[in-house]
């Protein structure tokens, strides 16, 4: 347990980041699913405005440092492949 009144404020600040950083984790994953979820369905032009918002999700989670930039690279990099492969 925290000791100091200066531990005990960070202690409390952590939880309060933690429950943030969960937040837009969800928010990031939801996001990927609407994609794929549209892709599934087979329809190009809803898939293709989906990506895009979910694309501006990602970057903005990955420039918060919640997840790795080559984490937001490699999320995105497989969205846009299955958004090609939907077109061929």
């Amino acid at each position: 347990m925290a000791n100091t009144a200066q531990a005990r404020k960070r202690a409390r600040q952590a939880v309060k980041q933690n429950a943030h950083n969960s937040s837009q984790r969800s928010t990031l994953r939801t996001a990927i699913k609407a994609v794929r979820k549209a892709i599934q369905a087979g329809d190009k032009a809803a898939a293709t405005t989906i990506f895009q918002q979910s694309v501006s999700k990602i970057d903005s989670i990955a420039d918060k440092k919640i997840i790795h930039k080559n984490k937001a690279a490699r999320h995105k990099s497989r969205l846009a492949a299955a958004l090609k492969a939907l077109s061929a």
